[in-house]
């Protein structure tokens, strides 16, 4: 029987559990996305909540338990590691976490969804950050913000030095989803439609809203209305707003991150959370930060694990694990 760390992760968009061995091989998980109604831009916390308890026994049956040797298991309890962080959401998986720990008599490890991102970026990226003290950018629906990481022993030291002052980058892609009649959640969708710009026969000017950045801070509120009055007024055609909205979010990191850069914070980034998926982004900013006159490395988790999942927090679970001893 193979050694196994549980990883639970219970947060607004996806009940999550893994399955990973200490070096890192998934060999089994399952996670299933919350639903969200048609039109709707996201879900009540009572919503949620009720989605997890449901989808976690049927999760629970696919993983197959009594087929490995559980050594731990490790809960995200909540979104960020400082004081004062809580959603509810996480209360369901904190709760199965401490019923298995007991059960299985198995020690229990507490992490948190961000350094769950985090871990899983390292973990699945093709290369990580040859330094302990990093940036990471954390880029999903509910976070935007520019991080100061260091390795530590049992996970991560976490400083938030920049980031959005209002809208979330995962937030901007979705509203404007919504509003082109896209499914929620938008990404995946949007990114599709903007490639329409890229395969159209015949050029077209080209349609952009300004971003808003001063030093290590964004602002997508603006950019927001903008691109909500060109839908109103077709001002633009759909793929055009699209491909606009995915360079709004590139430029404000592509700003922010040289400023953090010159500001004396490293030149090392990994880039996670569900809009790091985005090959466009990705490959903007790339181009932009890479560039031999600004000697930036980028890192970017594995698009099957940019979005929520519990690998990262599994294997935090053996991290903490080793740790101990």
């Amino acid at each position: 029987m193979k050694n196994v760390m549980v990883g639970i992760d219970t947060s607004n968009y996806r009940t999550s559990l893994c399955l990973a061995t200490e070096d890192g091989e998934i060999v089994a998980e399952a996670k299933k996305l919350l639903r969200v109604k048609e039109g709707e831009r996201g879900l009540q916390q009572s919503e949620a909540v009720f989605q997890h308890v449901m989808n976690l026994p049927e999760l629970c049956d696919q993983l197959k338990l009594q087929e490995y040797q559980v050594k731990g298991i490790c809960v995200s309890e909540k979104p960020r590691p400082k004081d004062g962080s809580y959603m509810p959401v996480f209360k369901v998986g904190e709760g199965l976490g401490k019923s298995l720990s007991l059960f299985l008599r198995v020690p229990l490890y507490l992490t948190t969804h961000q350094e769950g991102h985090i871990a899983a970026g390292e973990f699945t990226a093709d290369d990580r950050p040859a330094n302990d003290r990093f940036l990471a950018v954390h880029l999903s629906g509910g976070t935007s913000e520019i991080l100061s990481c260091k390795r530590i022993e049992t996970g991560y030291q976490i400083d938030i030095i920049g980031g959005t002052i209002d809208l979330h980058a995962g937030q901007l892609v979705d509203r404007i989803g919504v509003a082109l009649k896209l499914p929620f959640p938008a990404g995946p969708y949007l990114e599709e439609l903007a490639k329409e710009v890229d395969r159209a026969e015949t050029s077209t000017e080209e349609f952009r809203v300004s971003s808003s950045v001063k030093e290590l801070t964004f602002s997508f509120s603006g950019p927001e209305n903008a691109l909500l009055r060109a839908i109103k007024e077709k001002m633009a055609t759909p793929a055009q707003i699209a491909r606009a909205t995915e360079q709004c979010v590139a430029n404000s990191l592509e700003k922010a991150l040289r400023n953090a850069m010159e500001a004396g914070h490293g030149r090392e980034v990994l880039i996670v959370g569900g809009v790091a998926a985005n090959l466009y982004i990705r490959e903007r900013l790339i181009k932009r930060l890479e560039h031999p006159a600004v000697k930036g490395k980028l890192f970017f988790c594995d698009p099957a694990y940019t979005g929520d999942n519990a690998y990262g927090v599994a294997m935090l679970g053996w991290m903490k694990a080793k740790g101990e001893h």
